[in-house]
């Protein structure tokens, strides 16, 4: 039977997410497998969460509020803005679906870094609208060359700060400059899924736009310092008229009643976000200097994970680091066929990978 499917999306290539733990052990026969591929917590999540999870779960018969009321409100107190600049999703992904269904139409233009968290991509694609990506310099988004490159197509306009892959950091002289140069009827979308762990004071911060005359949309999650990745929660912080935009196509009960309830906990534990920031500040250090002895090249990194570049095909090192039960992101997709990207785990989970690697390579 022959579909009439439109030629973009036949042309799409499906999100391949990190290899599975279980997927590993069972594959090759392996206990105790490793897995830094993901940028996950390595604490995993708070354990005021998870008491928030188990209280929830005697009333999974009864749909979750539509609006997320109780935790927009305990966002909006914590981030010191209004509830009606808030859109929450199943993930950070919901929203950028939200943003292309919004924004995009076929023929329309979408401007981001080359390379960027492949799932920009994916969407802007399946909108029949165009890509356009713009290399990195230096390892770091090339604002310049973005604002270059906007035209009369443009709508939508991706950043990831830090970066992904790279950890890299736009300052905020950089963005202020950049907003400030930026066409009044393009979206910029900061995606900031790695904020809570950069200790650099030169960092902007989304809501410092959001009443800069521009529409601005920032994009945060609870996968990551949070350790809330497998109950799909992340938010946006907008202008209240382009939040309502977005409440129009989000779909009714979209963030679960567990992913709501646990949010909400998370947020309340600051002891167990600081000890997690302090875990991988600690193992980032720790990394640097081994990698260094080693004279392994990587991006220094914002974020929670690590660039590194090698002498072999990533792949290869991927698939070898599969067989000694470590699982890690091969960078080949992202434009880096030499480069793999590493979370920073546990202690005794950097060190695991670290020999594994000397075995490697």
């Amino acid at each position: 039977m022959k579909l009439c499917v439109p030629d973009y999306i036949l042309s799409l290539k499906p999100y391949v997410a990190g290899k599975p733990l279980e997927e590993l052990e069972r594959e090759f026969g392996i206990k105790g497998a490793v897995k830094l591929a993901s940028n996950e917590n390595p604490l995993g999540p708070s354990p005021m969460a998870l008491e928030a999870i188990r209280r929830s779960a005697e009333n999974l018969h009864r749909y979750p509020n539509s609006g997320s009321y109780d935790l927009c409100h305990h966002l909006a107190r914590q981030l010191n803005i209004k509830c009606e600049n808030i859109v929450l999703g199943n993930g950070s992904d919901d929203l950028i679906a939200m943003l292309a269904r919004v924004l995009l139409q076929p023929g329309d233009e979408a401007v981001l870094p080359e390379p960027s968290f492949l799932f920009y991509e994916i969407v802007i694609q399946s909108s029949g609208a165009v890509p356009v990506g713009i290399p990195l310099k230096s390892e770091t988004t090339d604002l310049d060359g973005m604002l270059e490159r906007m035209g009369p197509k443009t709508r939508l306009v991706f950043v990831n700060n830090p970066h992904n892959p790279t950890g890299s950091l736009i300052t905020k002289q950089a963005l202020d400059a950049f907003v400030e140069a930026l066409p009044a009827n393009i979206v910029l979308v900061i995606d900031e899924a790695y904020i809570e762990f950069v200790k650099d004071s030169r960092c902007p911060n989304s809501i410092d736009y959001l009443n800069s005359g521009k529409t601005v949309v920032g994009l945060r999650t609870f996968s990551k310092a949070y350790g809330l990745a497998g109950l799909r929660i992340g938010y946006g912080l907008m202008p209240a008229y382009f939040a309502e935009l977005l409440h129009r196509v989000r779909q009714p009960f979209n963030v679960n009643a567990l992913a709501q309830a646990a949010a909400i906990a998370a947020l309340e534990d600051q002891d167990f976000l600081e000890k997690t920031v302090r875990l991988v500040n600690d193992e980032m250090a720790f990394m640097y200097n081994a990698l260094d002895e080693l004279d392994i090249h990587y991006c220094r990194s914002s974020a929670n994970f690590l660039l590194i570049q090698l002498n072999k095909k990533a792949d290869h090192v991927f698939e070898d680091l599969l067989r000694q039960g470590v699982i890690v992101r091969s960078m080949s997709s992202y434009g880096y066929p030499d480069c793999i990207r590493v979370s920073v785990g546990q202690h005794h989970e950097n060190v695991r990978f670290l020999a594994a690697l000397g075995k490697v390579t």
